[in-house]
C-alpha cells in the first residue's frame, strides 16, 4: 500500500548551526547523531530525543538567504517530568519561559521557551497519575 509509514524527522533551517546545535543539546538534553554535508552543499546536524525515534533536522544553507521565522509559525514540543524543575534548570543558562506555565487542575501543563533563530519549543508535564 502507497502511504507514508512513518514520520522520520522534521527539518529546521537556521543562520547559526553552531549556536542551534549547542541549544539543543545543553539546554534540552537532545543527542547529535549525525552531522554531514548533503549533495547541495547545506550543512546538516540530526538530533534525537532519549526516548524518541523522530530526529530533528537543523539545517544551514546560507544561499537560500536569511533565515527570519514569524511569530507563532511553528513549534516543537517536548515532554518533561516537571514544569517547575525545568524552569530552574533553565536559569543555568540565563533563560526563563518565554510564555507560561500554566498548570491545569489535573496537574498537566506547558510552558513555551525561545530557541536560537526565534523558534518555539513547547514543554509539556504530563497529568498525575
Amino acid at each position: 500500500m502507497s502511504i507514508a509509514k512513518k514520520l522520520l524527522h522534521t527539518r529546521y533551517r537556521v543562520n547559526d548551526l553552531e549556536r542551534t546545535v549547542k541549544f539543543y543539546r545543553e539546554v534540552l538534553g537532545l543527542e547529535e547523531l549525525q552531522r554531514h554535508k548533503s549533495p547541495r552543499g547545506s550543512e546538516l546536524a540530526f538530533l534525537k530525543a532519549p526516548e524518541s525515534e523522530e530526529l530533528i533536522e537543523i539545517c544551514s544553507f546560507p544561499n537560500s538567504g536569511p533565515v527570519q521565522v514569524q511569530p507563532d509559525l511553528t513549534h516543537l514540543a517536548f515532554e518533561v517530568d516537571s514544569l517547575d524543575e525545568f524552569a530552574k534548570h533553565l536559569t543555568k543558562f540565563g533563560m526563563t519561559y518565554s510564555d507560561g506555565p500554566i498548570i491545569r487542575d489535573d496537574g498537566s501543563g506547558f510552558a513555551f521557551v525561545d530557541a536560537p533563530e526565534g523558534y518555539e519549543i513547547e514543554l509539556m508535564q504530563k497529568a498525575r497519575s
